[in-house]
């Protein structure tokens, strides 16, 4: 059972649109403004206001609508995110961008770790929704979870942005899976065109929690590899458990049983594809591949800088920008403008030739020489 009463917590929604969370609190609202604002039925925001009326908080204005009797302050806003992880690169880079972001915008930001785990996952879940945040932020992996989560913050009225994994009736924020994917399957093709001229194997390295979505990414690959020619390749799936070890063990394994020589590598992100590689250097076998990967995290573009590295490419995602876009679409949901359904972020793919052009401020940190780009 609720340790609160829902109709005291409406009463205190309609109470803060007259506050404006930072607007006019002298404000001349109608039923019709409120409902839109809160999200409540029409009928319900009217007994509410005759209730607030008799209470002596509200001033009834004819047909004109409500006025506060209340001297309300505005409060700072308050968000809530989850991250997916602190063990992963990208992962941080995302968070960091969103704390700085939160910051600039003087917004308090309470953060939890969902730690690749859904009974943390929901437990945090739970601790957004007892905090009673404005909007809330889900950065997790688990399909499974993402309509009980969704249902959860609907129930609580808190509108939730979902990111790189979309939600029923929740705001995606993130990844376009099949055009990133498509982006590095290209690149392969490209590569493989004017080294090998032929492909005997390709790896998919892919999360069997990710869901739909996800798989499109995977999708997106393949055809990109296939865009230039159908490379009559066998196609082998293997779940990188979206870690580097995860990975690595299972390439160590494929390749036990794999004589292939020419084999094309496609990870769900950088981490699976780093540990792929691992993997393929540890049995003395580098050669005989080449990898993509997802994410462009700075291992990633560490290891794109290493001369005649078997990655070849990165999709970038650019997580150090999402923390801008996520909190203006946070702000834009509270002063109720209209936003898409889904708002994706921007890819490029990233490699040895463009890697410090794109990420120049690598090389200011490790004090390199930019390569000029001709």
């Amino acid at each position: 059972m609720s340790d609160y009463v829902e109709a005291v917590l409406r009463a205190c929604e309609i109470l803060r649109c007259f506050a404006g969370l930072g607007g006019d609190s002298n404000a001349i609202l109608r039923v019709q403004d409120i409902a839109d604002r809160t999200g409540l039925h029409k009928a319900t925001v009217s007994r509410l206001l005759k209730t607030l009326e008799v209470a002596g908080f509200l001033e009834r204005l004819g047909r004109r609508g409500y006025r506060s009797q209340l001297r309300l302050t505005a409060r700072r806003l308050r968000l809530g995110y989850a991250s997916q992880t602190q063990r992963s690169l990208f992962a941080q880079t995302v968070t960091e961008s969103i704390e700085n972001a939160a910051r600039a915008q003087n917004v308090e930001l309470i953060t939890f770790d969902n730690r690749y785990d859904p009974e943390t996952t929901l437990r945090n879940a739970e601790r957004m929704i007892a905090e009673r945040v404005d909007v809330a932020i889900e950065f997790q992996t688990f399909e499974k979870l993402a309509q009980t989560l969704a249902a959860m913050y609907q129930q609580a009225r808190i509108p939730v942005i979902f990111v790189d994994l979309p939600a029923p009736g929740a705001i995606y924020f993130g990844a376009n899976n099949y055009e990133a994917g498509r982006l590095a399957g290209r690149a392969a093709a490209r590569w493989v065109q004017q080294h090998w001229k032929q492909l005997d194997e390709v790896l998919l390295i892919e999360l069997a929690d990710g869901g739909a979505l996800l798989e499109s990414r995977m999708a997106g690959a393949l055809a990109g590899l296939n865009s230039f020619r159908n490379w009559p390749a066998r196609v082998i799936r293997l779940d990188g458990r979206n870690t580097f070890e995860g990975a690595q063990d299972a390439v160590r394994r494929y390749l036990r049983k794999s004589k292939a020589k020419q084999i094309a590598v496609l990870a769900m992100n950088d981490p699976n594809a780093l540990g792929a590689l691992e993997a393929f250097r540890s049995a003395g076998r580098e050669q005989h591949c080449i990898v993509v990967g997802q994410g462009a995290t700075v291992d990633a573009r560490q290891e794109l800088r290493q001369p005649a590295s078997r990655l070849i490419g990165t999709v970038a995602y650019f997580p150090e920008r999402y923390g801008d876009g996520l909190i203006r679409l946070a702000l834009d949901v509270l002063q109720k403008k209209k936003v898409p359904p889904a708002v994706y972020t921007r890819h490029r793919i990233v490699t040895s030739t463009n890697v410090d052009h794109i990420y120049a401020e690598d090389c200011k940190r490790q004090g390199l020489a930019v390569r000029r780009i001709r």
